[in-house]
């Protein structure tokens, strides 16, 4: 049975494994997701995009260390892509380590940092983002109220 959506909304999966390569992936998925809904204005793209990659890849880079790899094997992210009448929403989970971070703390670096902007950029253009571990994986939820 197909779930019936409202006009102008739709919904995309992407399940892979928490390597470099799927945040080409999750661009991708990104590109079909707009491909299905054109009304989406470029702003609210741009925004949420830069949201996404920017939290899939600090999951690609922090949330699995080498002691991971060795004691558990698997690196897995899923990310749940949602366009909704009035807002865009993600959901990315994966099994990785505990995200020790406040996120009422986090901070543009100075200029000079190599590292360190993709919280805060993301929190820059996002209208929430939750962090939370939830049944030993972490969950990460974002919100793009639209404006156009």
């Amino acid at each position: 049975m197909t779930e019936e959506r409202p006009p102008g909304t739709a919904h995309r999966h992407l399940s892979a494994p928490a390597v470099p390569d799927t945040v080409d992936l999750a661009h991708h998925e990104l590109e079909l997701l707009w491909a299905e809904t054109p009304q989406v204005g470029d702003l609210d793209r741009m925004r949420f995009e830069l949201a996404v990659v920017e939290v899939l890849a600090n999951i690609v880079e922090h949330a699995y260390g080498e002691e991971h790899d060795d004691a558990h094997g698997a690196r897995g992210v899923e990310l749940d892509l949602a366009v909704e009448v009035d807002r865009l929403v993600a959901v990315l989970h994966d099994d990785g380590v505990r995200a020790e971070l406040d996120l009422s703390r986090v901070s543009m670096p100075g200029e000079d940092a190599e590292s360190g902007r993709g919280l805060a950029l993301t929190l820059a253009t996002v209208d929430e983002l939750e962090y939370r571990r939830e049944d030993g994986r972490n969950l990460w939820r974002l919100v793009c109220l639209r404006h156009s």
